[in-house]
């Protein structure tokens, strides 16, 4: 098997990059596709508004058409799934969004869903779009940790905080799995599902895992991943 999944994290804090791309170890086997972690440079320093999640659009449609030769699919690593639809539009390969991706998964573990948002205005933004891929009712309480994406280097502060809310997702919204609404939060998750006792789904590893599996489908049934790989 070859190919190469390309994960795009839309903000520009390489401090984001590195701890997302060191969660994906796991999910580099023998055999597997590829995965590498790309910044866009041009964004903001995290995707907290809808502005942020507007504004890059363009940018991600842009690295998708520098790298999409040599590309199998796409990832986009932000919770807000931005340009989603417009980078579908953009590209032949398969892009997968983390939130759409960490939802399904997330619900596969649980009946009701909790969620850990990075501000309190990222919330109506979550909400819009769990509504949008039809999931709101699977959803039992999408609650902040009050941080912004550069905060969540803090380890003691975040990690302590993200058990608060985790833990009234769990006890007072009857959350029995929760997902992290940001990949900046990558680092947190064994701790998070050991301390709290409930399934915790890093979003960004259930994308890049439903990305290495659509890969290797489509090379199993013949199929060519990527023009280049194709000529091989």
């Amino acid at each position: 098997m070859t190919g190469r999944i390309i994960v795009i994290n839309p903000n520009s804090t390489e401090a984001v990059t590195q701890a997302m791309d060191r969660a994906l170890d796991p999910l580099r086997m023998a055999g597997a596709p590829e995965i590498e972690s790309v910044t866009n440079t041009n964004g903001p320093a995290g995707i907290e508004c809808q502005a942020h999640a507007d504004d890059v659009s363009r940018d991600i449609r842009r690295i998708i058409a520098e790298r999409d030769a040599e590309a199998s699919a796409f990832v986009i690593a932000c919770f807000s799934d931005p340009g989603i639809y417009a980078a579908r539009e953009a590209t032949s390969r398969p892009v997968f969004g983390i939130a759409e991706s960490g939802m399904l998964t997330a619900m596969s573990l649980g009946a009701k869903v909790g969620v850990i948002a990075i501000l309190s205005r990222s919330v109506p933004r979550h909400m819009r779009y769990f509504r949008g891929i039809g999931v709101e009712g699977r959803v039992a309480g999408d609650r902040a940790i009050e941080l912004g994406v550069v905060e969540l280097s803090d380890e003691t502060k975040t990690f302590e905080r993200m058990v608060q809310v985790g833990t009234t997702l769990r006890d007072t919204d009857g959350a029995n799995v929760l997902v992290m609404g940001c990949a900046g939060m990558a680092r947190y998750r064994e701790r998070l599902a050991d301390r709290l006792g409930i399934p915790v789904v890093e979003p960004t590893q259930a994308a890049v895992s439903m990305a290495i599996g659509a890969v290797m489908l489509r090379q199993t049934n013949g199929l060519a991943v990527a023009p280049a790989m194709a000529a091989e």
